[in-house]
């Protein structure tokens, strides 16, 4: 049978009114498509990866967005960098609190397993030296918990750029806690600022220039009480009269428009105790020292200029030996190094239009006629105060703090009067034009117990 007959048996065969049925699907599409779709099974795989992967980065991106929001709601973070004071105060704190136990200790820790050592070596003049090690948190994540409160710290070191002063990399430290913890920062903080004040109470600190900036020497000292630095009658006490007069009157420099700045020479001999006396009247006025070496090398006008205006707060600026410094207005060193720092530009440091506000300036020489009056003139100097020799009744005030009240085999009427010989012959020697420094006579009364012996040697100390 052929085609043409068996298409009529079935079309005989269909019912009458059975309408042709129509294929929607794939068979729908173009041929072409039809064919690589059905029959490609890779591109099908691939279709279904390809939704999942879009489907799984949205899912993603949303996730993040929310973390991130969520993070803004309720979490809180907090930066130092190692240029702010606070940073160092911060370590400081994280170091004590990991030496401290049971009660004493207002943090409780998550034990860290990154450490950084900091070591302060100290070689001294007489070449003895010594060097202590403190452990602090390095660079990671530490987690600790302050009140009730869980932080994180995080501490990060940038190693491709250094600080260009120091030396020192860049680092940073991010405190993290939740938001409702905020006002916990400032708690924490005062906190680590009162450990680092607290070696520092009731003592005297004394900065040097660290490149551009200042920086503690050393360890903060003692102070010192005025009445310890035994000096002619009326001389300590006039100076420390015209510095508290001058500290309370800043309104009255404002009112009249006067530069709130004051100058102060001190000039003598060597040994008449000029730094001694400065050091115990900023202990008195519970003031610091910067210490400005006008040698030093690296330091020129600009420099000179950028530390005298930006003191810490509450400090005397000591320059020492200012003749030598500017001795023919040149200043070479032994090893042919001449200082940066001109004549003028010292000048302008003291009393320029750029020079700073609300600081006083306490130079020493030991030759005041070889200063030039330009520099020793009102202004720049507003008092200039001679630290002598020892007179007669300082001699008998230092030999009275030594020897009077001590258990000695001598009747203290007997001391009293070789008190009064002692003063005597630094009269007489005064006369003759012979004097001792009141270095000489402290050195002198620190070797001898027995204070006739002292009195009867100290005639070799007259020069």
């Amino acid at each position: 049978m052929d085609s043409t007959a068996l298409h009529s048996v079935a079309s005989s065969s269909a019912a009458p009114n059975t309408p042709t049925p129509v294929v929607v699907g794939i068979d729908a599409k173009p041929s072409w498509l039809a064919g690589f779709v059905g029959d490609n099974p890779y591109f099908q795989a691939g279709f279904g990866l390809m939704a999942m992967g879009v489907g799984a980065t949205i899912l993603r991106q949303g996730a993040k967005q929310g973390a991130v929001a969520l993070q803004r709601r309720m979490l809180v973070t907090l930066e130092m960098t190692n240029k702010d004071m606070a940073y160092e105060w911060f370590l400081a704190w994280m170091a004590h609190q990991a030496k401290q136990t049971g009660q004493t200790r207002a943090a409780s820790w998550v034990k860290s397993h990154n450490l950084s050592v900091e070591t302060a070596f100290e070689q001294r003049k007489n070449g003895s030296s010594s060097a202590a090690f403190r452990l602090v948190a390095g660079p990671g994540n530490h987690y600790f918990k302050y009140r009730g409160a869980w932080m994180q710290v995080k501490r990060q070191r940038e190693t491709r750029s250094v600080q260009a002063v120091t030396g020192k990399p860049w680092e940073t430290l991010t405190l993290t806690t939740l938001s409702r913890d905020r006002n916990l920062f400032n708690d924490l903080l005062s906190e680590a600022r009162d450990l680092a004040m607290q070696d520092q109470q009731g003592k005297l600190v004394v900065h040097t220039a660290w490149g551009m900036e200042w920086r503690p020497f050393g360890k903060p000292r003692d102070k010192r009480p005025l009445k310890s630095v035994v000096l002619a009658n009326g001389v300590g006490e006039k100076v420390e009269k015209d510095a508290k007069a001058f500290l309370s009157r800043k309104q009255w420099y404002a009112d009249r428009g006067i530069p709130y700045r004051r100058g102060y020479l001190l000039h003598g001999p060597p040994g008449s105790g000029k730094t001694s006396f400065i050091q115990a009247l900023a202990g008195s006025l519970s003031y610091d020292i910067c210490l400005l070496n006008l040698s030093e090398r690296g330091l020129a006008d600009d420099k000179l200029m950028h530390l005298m205006s930006n003191t810490p707060e509450r400090s005397f600026i000591l320059m020492e030996d200012v003749d030598a410094a500017f001795n023919k207005r040149v200043q070479t060193s032994e090893d042919g190094y001449q200082s940066s720092v001109t004549f003028s530009g010292f000048l302008n440091a003291l009393d320029g239009v750029a020079s700073g506000e609300e600081r006083i300036v306490f130079l020493t020489t030991n030759h005041i006629e070889k200063l030039d009056p330009a520099l020793i003139r009102p202004g720049r100097v507003d008092l200039s105060v001679l630290i002598d020799d020892a007179h007669p009744e300082q001699a008998l005030r230092l030999f009275e703090k030594f020897y009077v009240g001590r258990e000695i085999d001598i009747p203290a009427v007997d001391v009293d009067r070789l008190g009064q010989t002692l003063a005597q012959l630094v009269q007489t020697e005064w006369d003759a034009g012979r004097r001792v420094s009141m270095a000489a006579l402290q050195g002198h009364f620190i070797r001898t117990e027995n204070p006739a012996e002292a009195v009867e040697t100290s005639q070799t100390l007259f020069k």
